[in-house]
């Protein structure tokens, strides 16, 4: 699956799951990429992201590897990871959003 549509459909998901945070692991060439998704919208913690909702937050370049489904809203002392890792498109399953 191409990376936008994955990340659009997860976005879809997390906005009707508001209490799910979706982390993103790859790479953009031999960068570490790291992408959040909560409540609809998605967030790069190591790129930067545009403005404008409707440009890509994907990178050039980027290779997704693996994925969490965390609990929300994020604690940084106390995270849940409720899924993962796993392949992205394995957060598709509706099994996880349960």
């Amino acid at each position: 699956m191409e990376s936008i549509v994955l990340v659009q459909e997860l976005e879809e998901r997390t906005r009707l799951s508001p209490d799910r945070v979706v982390r993103l692991h790859g790479f953009v060439l031999d960068e570490p990429f790291e992408l959040l998704i909560f409540r609809g919208f998605s967030s790069s913690t190591t790129h930067p992201t545009a403005f404008d909702p409707d440009t890509s937050v994907l990178p050039e370049g980027i290779r997704l590897d693996w994925a969490e489904l965390l609990q929300g809203p994020l604690n940084a002392s106390q995270e849940i990871v409720l899924a993962g890792p796993m392949q992205p498109d394995g957060l598709l399953s509706p099994s996880h959003w349960v």
